[in-house]
């Protein structure tokens, strides 16, 4: 069945507790509601993805394995609550990293659309409607970059990147929400 909406979520201080460079699966812990909002994308047809800068790879404080290892325990502890991520991609790159072949500059750190590109070319997906929801400003920026609706949540950066973009001016997301659930449902309505 080919689904016509997709959701792209950012992982660390949207769907899970953002606690700086996560490198231990036992570190993680799912952002309370955030199991909650999936299922509601999923009963509304959403393809869900996680989407996620990890730069932490590029400088050296922990391998793509390691990334992958986080984000299968972030899959395993929504599936435990009947909640679909489909996958999560992971930019590994950044321009100042210490590791030479990762240290680029590239197409799919955020907010460049890379890994929605990724996804929706893997999953033979051409959504009507995307959404994108994150704490960061370059979350916000992606969501605009791929010409989808936006919410930041202030949860992980979120407040913080709130009032930047309030004093300093910036792309403003479509919605602005205390967590994930509270993002999704606004963005559902």
């Amino acid at each position: 069945m080919m689904r016509d909406k997709a959701a792209f979520l950012d992982r660390d201080g949207t769907i899970n507790v953002e606690k700086g460079y996560i490198n231990n699966p036992d570190d993680v812990v799912l952002i309370p509601g955030s199991a909650e909002a999936v299922r509601l994308l999923n009963k509304a047809g959403y393809a869900v993805f996680g989407v996620s800068n990890q730069s932490g790879v590029a400088r050296g404080y922990f391998s793509v394995e390691r990334a992958q290892e986080i984000n299968k325990r972030v899959l395993e502890l929504l599936s435990a609550e009947n909640a679909e991520v489909r996958e999560i991609f992971i930019c590994p790159h950044h321009p100042s990293g210490t590791v030479p072949e990762l240290a680029i500059k590239c197409e799919c750190r955020k907010p460049a659309v890379g890994m929605i590109t990724s996804a929706l070319k893997k999953y033979n997906l051409a959504p009507s409607e995307t959404i994108v929801v994150g704490d960061k400003i370059c979350d916000v920026e992606l969501g605009i970059n791929a010409k989808a609706k936006t919410a930041l949540v202030a949860t992980g950066y979120g407040a913080e990147e709130m009032v930047k973009i309030e004093s300093n001016g910036g792309p403003r997301p479509h919605i602005f929400a205390k967590d994930l659930l509270e993002a999704v449902r606004l963005l559902l309505r």
